[in-house]
């Protein structure tokens, strides 16, 4: 999906992974309507740190979703520098390998985590949470 078919109305998600196969898992997790309450979703797959930053930076995107294990740039180190550089910065959630990870998504600033095998029902809750932030009040 390219920023400008975006649909009126809708949420955008940015996911993050060197991999296609977690990106896959990531899209096929949250779905397009993980929640009623929430506009549709559209998904935006990124393989590369630098269209990571340029995407954010152009604005568009309510969610980022990162994966943490990511190779050469990872998901934890991305979130910082997206932290420290853009604002307004989107949620973001870093999927992360293992649960003693969790400290370092937090010094990331990452909002939330979901450790790898990435659980739909756990990643679909906590991305719905982060999504709600965005609605208007």
């Amino acid at each position: 999906m390219t920023d400008s078919a975006r649909s009126p109305g809708s949420l955008r998600v940015l996911v993050y992974s060197n991999d296609k196969t977690v990106r896959e898992a990531v899209v096929l997790a949250l779905g397009t309507r993980p929640d009623p309450d929430l506009p549709e979703l559209e998904f935006v797959e990124v393989a590369t740190a630098p269209v990571v930053i340029e995407r954010l930076d152009a604005g568009g995107v309510d969610l980022a979703i990162l994966d943490g294990e990511a190779t050469p740039a990872g998901g934890m180190g991305i979130a910082k520098q997206l932290k420290d550089e853009i604002d307004p910065c989107p949620p973001i959630l870093v999927l992360i390998g293992r649960a003693d990870d969790a400290w370092l998504a937090n010094w990331s600033r990452a909002e939330a985590t979901v450790a790898h095998p990435i659980d739909p029902l756990r990643l679909a809750e906590t991305a719905v949470a982060l999504l709600r932030t965005r609605l208007p009040a």
